[in-house]
């Protein structure tokens, strides 16, 4: 007898398995619509974790805000540096009036200062004879406020360098963050403080020399003019403020934005290795 017909066979062997493949290998048509579209594997969107640096390593970049600000800082500071001593030169020194030259007299035989301590008296030989003042209550209204404001201001110009001193960036006596640029913001506050108490008796003093200089009933020989010293602290005044407005900038922008902070890190010290030499690693 002859074999069975091919039909009668794979009735016997089962119903086929769902997809038949090719000869290819690859899946059918029909097992592809069974199965949907192929997917890509997902990829991970996470970066991998930085290594930690190493310590004694290189220093992290600064951010140009962080060193704009501090330039602030620094230049704000040097300018109130500068105004603090031009003030108190223009507190010690007797040039606050002089005397007016009105006569038509080429030479004159003296000339008179008048400041807030003493009074000083010029011989055209060019002799100088100064004599402190005996009394304080003595003195005019306008010469003991102009003491009091001046003096205050000096000193208030002292506690403000300690506490901008504290609260600048390129400094570690408070912890960086938000707290330090507050103490810088007060320190450039007191500064322009500073200026606008010494601004007061300096406009007051000249207020007067210049009003008595026009008035016809004051004689010629007690009319003075505005002093090198009343000069002086104006240009004192203006950097005191100046100084402390930049300061208030260069903080108001580390306030705004703690991660400005200015970072202050150290390298750990070079250690030597057992036999004397320090290890190569420390030179990287």
């Amino acid at each position: 007898m002859g074999s069975p017909p091919r039909s009668a066979r794979r009735s016997e062997a089962g119903p086929e398995p769902p997809g038949p493949r090719t000869g290819g290998g690859e899946p059918s048509a029909r097992a592809q619509r069974h199965q949907g579209p192929l997917r890509a594997p997902s990829r991970s969107t996470e970066a991998p974790p930085r290594p930690a640096p190493r310590p004694g390593g290189r220093r992290a970049p600064v951010s140009p805000p962080a060193m704009g600000s501090a330039a602030l800082e620094i230049l704000g500071l040097v300018l109130c540096l500068v105004g603090w001593v031009g003030l108190i030169l223009a507190c010690g020194l007797p040039m606050w009036q002089v005397t007016a030259f009105l006569d038509h007299n080429i030479v004159t035989a003296q000339t008179t200062w008048k400041g807030l301590w003493m009074s000083c008296v010029v011989q055209s030989t060019g002799h100088m004879q100064c004599k402190v003042y005996d009394s304080v209550l003595a003195l005019s209204t306008e010469v003991q406020a102009a003491r009091a404001l001046t003096v205050g201001a000096v000193l208030l110009a002292l506690v403000a360098l300690f506490v901008t001193l504290a609260g600048a960036q390129c400094t570690t006596c408070v912890a960086p963050g938000p707290a330090k640029a507050r103490v810088a913001l007060t320190g450039g506050a007191l500064y322009a403080l500073c200026g606008l108490l010494a601004l007061v008796p300096l406009c007051w003093f000249a207020n007067i020399v210049v009003r008595e200089f026009y008035d016809p009933t004051v004689p010629m020989s007690q009319k003075y003019e505005l002093g090198a010293a009343l000069y002086i602290g104006w240009a004192a005044s203006a950097l005191l403020m100046c100084g402390g407005g930049l300061v208030c900038c260069g903080a108001w922008v580390c306030a705004g934005r703690p991660d400005f902070s200015f970072p202050v890190k150290y390298s750990a010290p070079r250690r030597p290795t057992a036999t004397g030499d320090y290890d190569k690693k420390n030179y990287v």
